[in-house]
């Protein structure tokens, strides 16, 4: 699911586990993204928590990695938020 995350847009782990059927169960998206952040097929960065906090950035090598590879993309990231995070939230529910 995280590979259908847009360049320069984030979701959330509630609205990958809305889509997938399981609503409650964010932090199993969660566990499962942690799984993922060496597969640099899957955009794990776009992935954060349902306010724009960058939750998962210490599962990134290095302090900052997780913002910098989302800054890349145009996302403005300041101390750990994603701002402007409802105009730039993919919603696949919404969207696929």
């Amino acid at each position: 699911m995280a590979k259908l995350v847009p360049y320069g847009r984030v979701t959330s782990y509630g609205a990958i586990a809305k889509y997938l059927g399981v609503p409650r169960s964010a932090r199993m998206v969660g566990w499962a993204m942690n799984a993922s952040h060496g597969d640099l097929d899957i955009p794990a960065h776009r992935v954060v928590n349902r306010v724009g906090l960058l939750s998962g950035k210490h599962h990134f090598q290095g302090v900052n990695l997780m913002a910098k590879l989302l800054e890349s993309e145009g996302v403005s990231v300041e101390g750990d938020q994603v701002l402007d995070f409802p105009k730039i939230f993919w919603d696949p529910s919404v969207e696929l």
